[in-house]
């Protein structure tokens, strides 16, 4: 049975009402990695700045969601935090603010500042999943990351290319997070298409494009995976749609097939870069071998930015572990790798009851594409999957399955009639 896309078709028309607060927020979550690269290279000052102003915008947002939940709401805050997810996300959240007083960081106060922003994130959609219908502040966010991304999209393109040809600023603005960024918004520009609010297509190819252009090896590898789980499991997409889209990404492949050899040539030919495969595995030797140091709670949140020396002749200055596990594994210890495989095993089997659907097979999609992208990259704080899209996608599976449960209990009631 369809009924949990029947139930999203059925809540079109109040979920293409664009809400400005949670667009606004996840406009915010994707277009705040400008922040930093607009302060050095645009306004050409401090770098700082623009953590600062990431910070700032971070705090006030909170503020303004927090002044916008008050009085009655939609639904109440217990009986979200009861929902599949929210014990791990909150014992992420917990654990990681704990090990601040451990924490091996080069500054304190900034790693508490990042802990509070991470933390602020999470409420931020907490408090408005509360506030209004879940299926209507899911999409606004959505949208409003979608958005964000397209603008980095267009940003990254006006920008000149790097000397491995690659898109985007090596230090304030790099490849992997432009193609992460793109990869992540095309799962959501899925979603809105797939329940029909509004037209996405023009959104998704500039991100798809953007994303190949990038460059970013792990996550275009990490988006191949995805969308051939997609293809395979979403029974509602017809053959010949599945034809097309293979043949749009052949033809896009081979209209970049010349910089593409350009840059395996640039890419081979400097294999002592830390950036490399040759690189990682010498980042993941010294992370591994300092996690042994601290095996059980780690070396605490925001511990290897100005801590870990730099790598290669190039003094490449790593911030996080670039794979998910040895990087909470570094930083919590046994704890932390407990708590990730709890987390994503919680949402693993949140997704698996959900009956068969394009909301199923989408998500199962946008899982592998970040346990995949979790073997050679991830966050210097948050998850590969962000704790707050956990939040978010959460409730919106608890409540597409209570429409399904609730549709299959009407139709059981009209054949005893």
């Amino acid at each position: 049975m369809k009924a949990s896309v029947g139930y999203l078709e059925a809540s079109d028309a109040v979920a293409k009402r664009i809400k400005l607060l949670p667009t606004a927020i996840g406009f915010f979550f994707s277009f705040r990695l400008f922040f930093v690269l607009l302060t050095a290279d645009v306004l050409h000052v401090d770098p700082q700045t623009g953590v600062i102003l990431n910070l700032g915008l971070n705090y006030v947002l909170l503020v303004i969601v927090v002044f916008h939940s008050i009085g009655p709401a939609q639904n109440s805050l217990v009986s979200l935090l009861r929902l599949p997810c929210y014990l791990w996300v909150l014992c992420f959240l917990g654990f990681s603010g704990c090990s601040l007083v451990w924490s091996a960081t080069s500054s304190l106060p900034a790693a508490i500042a990042f802990w509070c922003a991470m933390a602020a994130d999470v409420a931020m959609v907490i408090l408005l999943l509360r506030t209004d219908t879940i299926i209507e502040t899911s999409s606004s966010i959505m949208k409003g990351y979608v958005y964000g991304a397209c603008c980095i999209a267009l940003i990254a393109w006006i920008m000149p290319a790097q000397s491995d040809l690659r898109l985007g600023d090596d230090e304030f603005l790099g490849p992997n997070q432009i193609g992460y960024a793109c990869a992540f918004a095309f799962f959501f520009a899925q979603f809105l298409m797939r329940t029909e609010q509004g037209r996405w297509r023009l959104h998704g190819a500039c991100l798809a494009i953007t994303l190949l252009r990038s460059l970013s090896k792990t996550s275009i590898i990490a988006f191949i995976v995805g969308q051939a789980i997609i293809l395979v499991l979403d029974k509602s997409v017809s053959r010949k749609s599945k034809v097309m889209l293979l043949l749009g990404a052949i033809l896009t492949v081979a209209i970049f097939w010349g910089l593409l050899a350009s840059y395996y040539d640039v890419y081979t030919n400097a294999g002592n870069q830390a950036e490399t495969l040759t690189g990682r595995l010498g980042i993941w030797a010294f992370i591994l071998d300092s996690s042994l140091d601290q095996p059980w709670v780690g070396h605490g949140f925001h511990s290897v930015w100005k801590v870990i020396p730099p790598f290669g002749i190039d003094q490449f200055e790593a911030r996080h572990a670039h794979n998910e596990l040895l990087q909470q594994f570094y930083a919590y210890g046994v704890v932390g790798i407990f708590v990730l495989i709890a987390l994503y095993g919680s949402f693993y089997r949140q997704i698996k009851r959900l009956p068969k659907s394009s909301l199923r097979a989408l998500l199962f999609g946008l899982l592998a594409f970040v346990l995949v992208r979790g073997l050679a990259d991830t966050e210097a704080f948050d998850l590969s999957l962000p704790l707050w899209t956990i939040v978010m996608i959460s409730a919106l599976m608890a409540e597409s399955a209570g429409a399904a449960k609730l549709c299959r209990q009407i139709a059981a009631g009209v054949n005893r009639a």
